[in-house]
């Protein structure tokens, strides 16, 4: 134990900064996922490529610069970023790798300093994400989710969450359920939007993640925002539940999404509603060549610069 003590009080005031240098449409993904990382402070930049005249050209790279602490976590973090980066580029083939690059930075009062740059963030017209230091007077009827620095906030700011909490306030608000609301979060990361589903009124919500430190993280969220009564997690394969939800809301990859189609539409009950999002444009036909049969059918879309989300229904008359 003293070792590790000795370690720590070495690393206070460390952080890995870390770069990484990306294709435009990777970007967005990306800030995510070193968002949902723990990584604080992430913002992006646009690198110019000089042109032949004295006018820089088109930004064929774009730049997602974030930071780490040093914790006992840093090892497995940048492990999983590596992993995830494997994976970009198997799934995205003909676009150009992302490059990572790492610098040690010592700043002690960075862990504070950064927090000045979140404010509390209106995702959707009755959704306000907010870090849990910042004050917020709601308005009307918002619904306001509450979110830990370096757990979670920062999720709302990516297209295809916003556009899953947008999907999700409508359902719920304006869809008349013949029962109580039973929603399943399959990729929940830091479990916003099963909370999302919980103060929009869902009676019971189930997170899953085969992620431990997904889970984790969903948990202290669900904690912080006193929805424990009605949103629980669990980490394991959704192929392993023996339930059935009249809502499902799964924000992953396309490639991932195909995959569980099989799963996601028999634990889907008749006349329940199914939301994908996490599929880049480029993806689209190939989600609607699987989803858009029966026994689902599309009630609606939406589209954020190159990201998509389908809302679908599944018909009573089938099984």
């Amino acid at each position: 134990m003293a070792s590790r003590t000795a370690k720590d009080a070495g690393n206070k005031g460390k952080w890995l900064k870390i770069v990484l240098s990306s294709p435009p449409e990777l970007v967005d993904a990306l800030s995510n996922f070193v968002t949902e990382l723990g990584a604080e402070g992430v913002y992006q930049e646009e690198n110019k490529i000089q042109s032949s005249g004295d006018f820089p050209g088109a930004a064929s790279k774009e730049s997602v610069n974030a930071y780490l602490p040093f914790d006992v976590r840093l090892e497995t973090r940048v492990s999983s970023l590596k992993s995830y980066l494997e994976s970009l580029s198997q799934i995205f083939p003909e676009l150009d790798a992302p490059e990572l690059a790492t610098e040690i930075i010592t700043d002690p009062d960075w862990g504070e300093q950064w927090k000045k740059y979140f404010k509390p963030l209106r995702v959707s017209r009755g959704i306000v994400i907010k870090p849990t230091w910042e004050r917020y007077t709601p308005q009307g009827r918002d619904t306001v989710i509450e979110i830990d620095p370096g757990m979670a906030f920062g999720t709302g700011q990516h297209a295809s969450t916003r556009m899953c909490l947008e999907a999700l306030e409508t359902l719920i608000l304006t869809h008349r359920f013949p029962e109580p609301l039973n929603v399943l979060d399959v990729g929940t990361g830091t479990g916003i939007l099963g909370i999302a589903c919980a103060k929009l009124g869902a009676e019971r919500v189930l997170c899953v993640d085969i992620d431990p430190k997904a889970t984790e993280i969903a948990m202290e969220n669900i904690i912080i925002n006193s929805v424990g009564d009605r949103v629980s997690v669990t980490q394991e394969e959704i192929s392993t539940l023996k339930d059935t939800y009249n809502l499902i809301v799964a924000n992953l990859t396309a490639k991932l999404l195909i995959k569980l189609k099989k799963t996601l539409t028999s634990l889907l009950r008749p006349g329940g509603y199914l939301i994908l999002s996490g599929i880049i444009d480029q993806n689209q036909s190939d989600i609607e060549a699987h989803f858009f049969r029966e026994p689902l059918k599309l009630l609606s879309s939406l589209s954020e610069k190159e990201w998509v989300c389908y809302v679908l229904k599944k018909e009573t008359n089938q099984p």
